[in-house]
């Protein structure tokens, strides 16, 4: 009985001599965890937390953990991204609204100190001031419109549309002035009826800014054209032109909010830089998808993904 007493107790000591060392060694793990997450949210770095341990429960822990870190500094990749991308913006509105009202100004300073101006010249310095009135205008709507967007402010019902006919109306509105411009204009649209959810409004807008992004950016080329297709439970739309294209370094970087290549500060291909960052935020508001493909001089093409209605 004695020896069975000792055996007992012999055991549990190993027991709790086992347990101790176990809670120790898990004491200077968590402690070990608390310095590197000390390190790690007071230091930008991309490190993880690491443990060597056969603790099943820590090492369930750690994998939350390191799965937070992982989110948390996304989260700041993506902050710092948005912040200069904001600071890129305000810097570039700025300058956009700078000029033409430095412009303004210079003609209703001539028209007031030249009271005796002939009315003809005055009209036209009038008109002057009207036209750069609504250029600024039209920045500070594009603007607000984004800023709708990207909050989720701005009510896009969808519905079902008839994808066809929406683009014939789109082209016939720049018909004339593509046909004036001496382009050559080639119109691919099915005549099987294609309906996709959307919007019709945010459609409009969506081809109402590639046509004219392609008339004033790939003007050159002289010929655009616009294509319809259906397969399967996707509809396709493309805009495409044959100018001076863009390069592919700067192919992924053309829906950024207020991304301009370096010719568009010259007065023949002036924009706002917002124009294809609205287009981009309008497709995926109404569930779809744009990619962008060019060869300059070949073929520069923006084509959009829509979710299809088969009967």
């Amino acid at each position: 009985m004695t020896y069975i007493l000792i055996a007992v107790i012999v055991i549990l000591i190993i027991v709790i001599a086992w347990q101790y060392q176990f809670i120790r060694r898990r004491g200077h793990a968590l402690e070990h965890i608390q310095r590197k997450l000390h390190v790690i949210m007071s230091e930008p770095t991309s490190e993880k937390v690491l443990v060597f341990t056969d603790d099943d429960s820590l090492i369930g822990v750690l994998n939350e953990i390191n799965e937070l870190l992982d989110f948390h500094q996304k989260s700041l990749a993506a902050h710092a991204r948005i912040e200069i991308s904001t600071k890129k913006m305000l810097s570039n509105i700025s300058h956009d609204l700078k000029t033409p009202l430095t412009v303004v100004l210079g003609y209703l300073e001539t028209i007031t100190l030249d009271p005796g101006m002939e009315p003809s010249e005055r009209e036209r310095l009038l008109g002057n001031v009207h036209r750069k009135t609504l250029e600024v205008l039209d920045l500070i709507h594009q603007f607000f419109d984004l800023a709708k967007l990207e909050s989720g402010d701005k009510d896009i019902p969808i519905t079902k549309i008839y994808l066809n006919e929406i683009c014939r109306m789109s082209m016939l509105q720049y018909y004339d002035i593509l046909t004036t411009r001496g382009f050559k204009v080639s119109i691919d649209i099915p005549d099987e009826p294609l309906y996709v959810w959307g919007n019709e409004e945010a459609l409009n807008r969506i081809l109402n800014n590639l046509i004219s992004n392609a008339i004033q950016h790939g003007g050159d080329g002289k010929e655009l054209g616009l294509t319809v297709t259906g397969k399967g439970q996707e509809a396709f739309l493309s805009v495409w032109d044959k100018g001076k294209g863009i390069h592919e370094l700067h192919v992924d970087q053309v829906f950024e909010r207020m991304y301009t290549l370096e010719d568009s500060r010259n007065k023949a291909f002036q924009g706002s830089g917002l124009g294809l960052t609205i287009t981009k935020r309008l497709v995926e508001a109404i569930g779809g998808s744009i990619e962008l493909r060019s060869k300059p001089y070949e073929r520069t093409t923006f084509k959009i993904r829509l979710r299809k209605i088969n009967y």
